[in-house]
């Protein structure tokens, strides 16, 4: 995965209402997809991303 760079998932909708993510560093940021650049920025360790991606399936 290209670091600094927001990735939203491929399963998507048009509507654009989804959650993007970007690896920094060891760690994860999510934001709304929505909101872009407005949007909070939440980081996670890799542990807590890969909770969130088990949660989320």
């Amino acid at each position: 995965m290209a670091r600094n760079v927001w990735r939203k998932s491929s399963r998507s909708g048009s509507t654009g209402n989804c959650v993007e993510t970007k690896a920094s560093g060891g760690a994860f940021c999510v934001r709304d997809s929505k909101l872009g650049d407005n949007s909070p920025v939440f980081g996670m360790t890799r542990e807590d991303f890969s909770g969130f991606l088990r949660s989320t399936k």
